[in-house]
């Protein structure tokens, strides 16, 4: 799972569903057990779904065949503000923000049964799709929309409270594999565990076109400058410049090393963790 932070502080839940907070200099400021609380909350993978923050509360969705939720906890205590129950199913996907037309944050929650809408102080949940969703790539948030792994990709539009979103589109073509989609513009992108990188337009839907990358992959890739950089699980980096009429890899890097993880972009630099250091 990856970290979250308010700005202030940096929260991490590890694979065994320990939780902890720190401050920005790295003291520990507490520590959940949430594995002790919850001893039947596991699968036999691995936990992967990350944190978000929002409003003060901590939102971890630790869903699994068994003892399966998705918590709320106070940012500054880790103690439970809320607790949904969830369904008993393996799911690795991670709570994603929006915000509705009236400008109120809600955390999308992605399950095999679809996605619920919940207020991230209260746990309350405002609205459900109820089509089912994917358990492993997980909702990304664009433009207002919420783009669903879902009977391949579904967009949503959410409304104004419990208001029922507006379904824009599906489209069984762009469906994703480990990765999440990525939207860039007026495309938005998917690539599935063998290496094929699809792009679709946010209108409508409409497959544009196909690029075959080295895979296999389980990263998401990210964007910057325009580019997109994809990462498989062998260390290659692979960048696409999708505004060439069928997309082009423009340069590639091999970091020769085990990459699972999602790349980050900050202070102008790509950050890579391989399974035996930080590029």
């Amino acid at each position: 799972p990856s970290p979250a932070s308010d700005g202030r502080h940096l929260f991490a839940l590890w694979s065994s569903n320990d939780c902890a907070a720190f401050d920005l200099d790295g003291n520990l400021l507490w520590y959940r057990g949430l594995g002790r609380d919850y001893p039947n909350a596991s699968n036999s993978l691995g936990m992967s779904s990350s944190l978000v923050v929002a409003e003060g509360v901590l939102i971890a969705q630790v869903e699994n065949d068994s003892e399966s939720f998705t918590a709320g906890l106070d940012a500054k205590t880790g103690v439970n503000r809320w607790k949904l129950d969830r369904p008993k199913r393996a799911n690795w996907t991670s709570p994603s923000l929006f915000q509705d037309s009236a400008g109120r944050t809600l955390v999308a929650l992605q399950s095999s049964k679809g996605l619920a809408a919940v207020e991230p102080a209260s746990g309350q949940v405002r609205w459900s799709f109820d089509r089912g969703a994917s358990t492993v790539p997980s909702t990304t948030v664009s433009g207002g929309r919420l783009f669903i792994p879902s009977n391949g990709l579904t967009v949503l539009e959410p409304g104004a409270a419990a208001e029922t979103p507006k379904e824009l589109w599906t489209a069984t073509q762009l469906r994703p594999g480990t990765a999440s989609p990525v939207v860039l513009g007026d495309r938005v992108f998917t690539l599935n565990d063998g290496g094929i990188l699809t792009c679709g337009d946010t209108t409508e839907g409409k497959r544009l076109w196909q690029l075959r990358l080295k895979g296999p992959f389980s990263a998401t890739p990210v964007s910057a400058g325009g580019l997109l950089y994809c990462v498989n699980e062998k260390g290659l980096v692979q960048v696409v410049d999708p505004a060439k009429l069928e997309g082009e890899v423009v340069i590639e890097l091999d970091l020769a090393q085990t990459v699972i993880g999602t790349p980050s972009i900050a202070a102008g630099s790509l950050f890579v963790r391989s399974d035996e250091k930080l590029w």
